[in-house]
């Protein structure tokens, strides 16, 4: 993350062809702030990430800590956004789905891979 913050994303801005922003949270026991490097889709004005875990059973803590505290920031390439976060609905994840797997084909796979619905965040402009 270090080298992302560093060179404005021209570092690690990338996972294969798909863009990273930098998530950051508070965690919901620990109040402490975190941030976490997360794949994105641009659907502007909103930004769309997936709370997969590589299709764990369990969801990924960032998004537990989303939850709790949506109200939250991002680092896209060396720009800060403040963003609102909030669980696609059914509808939205239908529209965006298509669009993720494109990006990323392993979300089908983690989605086969768990009994969980994997949320689709949005996270837009505060």
């Amino acid at each position: 993350m270090a080298v992302y913050r560093a060179s404005g994303g021209r570092l690690g801005g990338r996972w294969f062809r798909a863009p990273i922003l930098l998530l950051e949270h508070v965690g919901r026991r620990s109040g402490k702030r975190r941030a976490t490097p997360l794949l994105y889709l641009d659907d502007h004005p909103d930004l769309v990430i997936v709370a997969s875990r590589g299709g764990s059973k369990a969801p990924p803590a960032w998004w537990l800590n989303l939850e709790s505290n949506p109200s939250t920031a991002v680092q896209v390439g060396s720009e800060r956004r403040e963003v609102v976060a909030r669980t696609a609905t059914a509808e939205e994840k239908r529209r965006l789905w298509p669009r993720l797997v494109d990006l990323h084909p392993d979300y089908e796979t983690y989605q086969r891979r768990t009994d969980r619905d994997i949320p689709v965040v949005i996270l837009s402009p505060a």
